[in-house]
């Protein structure tokens, strides 16, 4: 991710009213801020924790449809699946696709034990794709910033 197309990408996905209603404003507004923003949150995130959002694309063209993969918060202590599309990809099935073959690699590859997952209180249909990709709805969560979440937790079946 870096190029002019990753670059308008992530532009208009941030500034999506889905991304901004459940997930929020990012303060992205040109394409200069989205570059700024793949390298010092998104790749920052690889070179810090070895792990971070991997960009979904359709197979046919290679045309960036989302985002789904790990991100470290600050007030939780695993990695937490987060994922977000552009509001013409959505409702596809490539949010579950692509958070399903993302669990598997955390398991696999990365060794993850537990994953988390946050969501707006309102936000029913990311809460609907957590139960079915193996999420179970912990609690209701206050981040350090103070905003109160749902919190989803999955444990591999040898950590349960």
């Amino acid at each position: 991710m870096g190029s002019a197309v990753d670059a308008e990408f992530v532009l208009e996905l941030l500034n999506s009213p889905g991304f901004l209603r459940y997930i929020g404003d990012r303060g992205v507004r040109d394409l200069p801020a989205a570059r700024e923003f793949i390298e010092k949150r998104y790749r920052q995130s690889y070179r810090d924790h070895g792990f971070g959002l991997y960009t979904v694309e359709l197979k046919a063209g290679s045309i960036p449809v989302g985002m789904c993969g790990f991100v470290k918060r600050e007030g939780l202590p695993n990695p937490d699946l987060g994922f977000a599309f552009l509001p013409r990809f959505e409702k596809n099935g490539y949010g579950f696709e692509s958070a399903a073959a993302v669990m598997k690699y955390g398991r696999e590859t990365l060794k993850f034990d537990e994953i988390m997952a946050i969501t707006t209180l309102d936000n029913d249909a990311s809460g609907r794709l957590l139960a079915k990709v193996g999420f179970k709805f912990d609690k209701r969560f206050e981040m350090p910033d103070g905003e109160v979440l749902n919190l989803y937790s999955s444990k591999a079946p040898e950590a349960a």
